[in-house]
């Protein structure tokens, strides 16, 4: 059968279409702000091309210029977009790591929690109590201080060297002589991590209670949330926490293949 002709334009307004996405998708991941000239060759595009696309992602409020610089970022509509888009995956994630969180917390007897980054902030966002008269209690929705909860360092060693540094603009507390203050020495202690997938928590913070994370990773690698196991450091041996590596990874990844793929 001959080919069906096209309709006048149907090229260009598809091209014209992938052109404005890829535009768009050049101020991933960090919403740098870019010029005309810039974006046109970082994209290979004409400069009218680009121009020409920028009005109209202006217009749609998918981009903003900064009146003093008079270049572009991304607007209140992709902003909406990657709202709804993060909204609807940390749901889809809470759902998704209930029932295993409270699977792992009754294979291993301890309390187990989700921890989830937040812009530069790492938060609590779901607890299972472990069944033992002495426990540790999470408390829902609180912010972790990032240089001690085990979670946070395992989420960042995978993270963004950008988002790091920004997460690294907070001070770090003391809360006794195991805390580490230094971020240089953080950063190193990062790096570690990153090799073995597991980070600690040996009494950073409240010196009778131990914890070990493992990254829940999504597509790309890049870390979203983090599966805890928390406990007195009596019952959290060295020997109980490296029994619990296989199920606290074996836990993550079926989390991760549930919620990705």
């Amino acid at each position: 059968m001959p080919d069906k002709k096209k309709q006048p334009g149907e090229d260009i307004s598809c091209t014209s279409a992938e052109k404005a996405l890829n535009i768009l998708l050049a101020f991933t991941p960090f919403n740098a702000e870019m010029g005309t000239t810039e974006l046109s060759l970082k994209l290979g595009l004409h400069k009218s091309t680009t121009s020409r696309l920028i009005k109209l992602l202006v217009a749609t409020h998918f981009l903003q210029q900064n009146p003093l610089t008079k270049k572009y970022m991304l607007g209140s509509s992709a902003v909406k977009i990657g709202s709804a888009t993060t909204k609807s995956l940390d749901s889809k994630l809470l759902a998704v790591a209930q029932p295993c969180l409270t699977e792992l917390s009754r294979q291993l007897g301890e309390s187990v929690a989700l921890e989830m980054l937040a812009g530069t902030k790492v938060v609590l966002a779901l607890h299972v109590e472990g069944p033992s008269h002495i426990r540790f209690n999470f408390q829902q929705g609180e912010q972790v201080p990032i240089n001690v909860a085990a979670g946070a360092k395992v989420i960042l060693s995978h993270s963004d060297p950008t988002l790091l540094e920004l997460c690294l603009e907070q001070e770090f507390e003391r809360f006794n002589e195991n805390t580490i203050v230094s971020k240089d020495e953080y950063r190193k202690l990062l790096q570690k991590i990153k090799q073995t997938g597991i980070a600690y928590d040996h009494g950073e913070r409240y010196k009778d209670t131990h914890a070990m994370a493992t990254p829940i990773l999504g597509l790309g690698g890049a870390p979203k949330a983090a599966v805890v196991i928390a406990g007195p450091a009596f019952r959290l041996t060295d020997q109980f926490l490296q029994a619990a590596v296989a199920p606290l990874k074996a836990t993550a990844e079926k989390i991760s293949s549930q919620l990705f793929f």
